[in-house]
Parts: structure tokens; C-alpha cells; sequence
């Protein structure tokens, strides 16, 4: 039988109380800065029991300023902006290096949660690009090993050649080195906090970085 594509999206609920909390939320008892905001509700979203709160979409545009989007995993957050490791190589790579801009968002569907954050991208050192690889698993080792990301793939037979060869390298070689691999942090211009409620009041919160530090403002839902 073929799926019915409006059917199945009508049958769908968001934030379903039997296992969604909606936290209040009252931006006067937030922080100064976004940061430890961001870590309270990142602690919040593991302790939820959500299943990859690491996961983020990362935007980027293209050299005619079109829009691209895509999964990627936290590295970190601290004073230097949210972190993010790709191959220079790959098409998000490439595309920050040609416009050094992103938007990250994360979405937290167990607290009716999203962060979205805005801003520059620089490339860190590369021996800070060495240390956080090789601080991964040996399947991430053997990913980046096997290298050529966005490029053309002729066959599943040749990604498994290559990904066999990358595996067993990164086994023999675990202080193996990538030179592609890098190390981005993005330095947040703006950072928002959503946070849904069962009315649909939700609250909106807007951080924006000013020369005199961080201003914030709500903002309609």
C-alpha cells in the first residue's frame, strides 16, 4: 500500500504530554551571558533522556548565497563560540571558506526546547584540529580517514574498499593525521532560546552581542 504522506503528517502530534515536559520559563532569572544558559539546558535536555542533544543543524550559504543545511555534532562550547570538525574539503568546508558566516539550531523535542545560534566561523589551529580528532572513537578516526567527503561516489563498493583500508589504518595508526580536518567555532552574534507552552505562548528569548557585551529582548511567537 503507498503511503499517504498528508495522512500520516495529520496523524502526528508535537510535544505529546505523556512524554513531553513544558517547563516555565521566565527570562528575568536568566543569565547575563548565553553561554551558561546554553550548558543549564543542554544538561537539562541529557537529563530529559533526549537521545543525541548534540546533534545540530549547521547553515551555511554557497558563493551565490544559497542556502545549505545539515547535521553535525557539538565538539564544545565555551569564550571562543559553539564548535563544529569537518574536512576543509567538504562542501560545508568549502563554503565557509568563501562565506564565513552559520547558523546553528538545536531542537530539544522532550523540553519543547530550541537554541539557535548565529555568527562568524573561524578555523582554530591545527593542532587543535589534531587533538580533537584523535580525542574521538576509532570509527571517527577511520571516517575522516577515508576522507573525500561530498565528492562523487562511483559505487557502495568503493566507500566499502576505502572505508576497510581507512579501518584498518586507524587501528594500526591511532595517532594517524588528517590534514583536512578542521576545527571551527562559531562566535556567536546572536543566540535565542525557545521554549514551547501547551497554549502556544511560547517565550522567545534573544540575546544579541553588543560592543558594551550582551543585550537581551523577547520576541513575539
Amino acid at each position: 500500500m503507498e503511503t499517504d504522506l498528508q495522512e500520516l503528517l495529520r496523524s502526528l502530534r508535537v510535544w505529546d504530554p505523556e512524554v513531553t515536559e513544558l517547563p516555565p520559563f521566565d527570562p528575568d532569572s536568566t543569565p547575563d551571558a548565553p553561554l551558561p544558559l546554553f550548558t543549564r539546558w543542554f544538561a537539562e535536555a541529557v537529563a530529559a533522556g533526549e537521545r543525541e542533544p548534540h546533534t545540530m543543524s549547521l547553515a551555511t550559504a554557497d558563493a551565490e548565497g544559497r542556502p545549505d543545511v545539515r547535521i553535525v555534532m557539538l565538539h564544545g562550547a565555551d569564550d571562543e563560540g559553539w564548535a563544529f570538525a569537518t574536512h576543509s574539503g567538504s562542501r560545508k568546508g568549502r563554503q565557509l571558506a568563501g562565506r564565513p558566516y552559520a547558523a546553528l539550531a538545536f531542537y530539544w523535542p522532550l523540553r519543547g526546547r530550541q537554541v539557535r545560534v548565529r555568527g562568524r566561523v573561524s578555523v582554530a589551529p591545527p593542532e587543535r584540529a589534531r587533538a580533537d580528532l584523535h580525542a574521538r572513537s576509532t570509527g571517527a578516526l577511520a571516517a575522516a580517514l577515508t576522507g573525500r567527503q561530498s565528492e562523487v561516489l562511483g559505487s557502495l563498493e568503493e566507500l566499502a574498499q576505502a572505508s576497510e583500508a581507512a579501518w584498518s589504518r586507524a587501528r594500526r595508526e591511532p595517532e594517524s593525521d588528517v590534514s583536512s580536518w578542521t576545527l571551527y567555532h562559531l562566535l556567536p552574534a546572536e543566540v535565542e532560546f525557545f521554549q514551547g507552552e501547551a497554549r502556544r505562548r511560547h517565550v522567545r528569548l534573544r540575546y544579541r552581542r553588543t560592543p558594551d557585551g550582551w543585550s537581551r529582548e523577547l520576541l513575539w511567537p
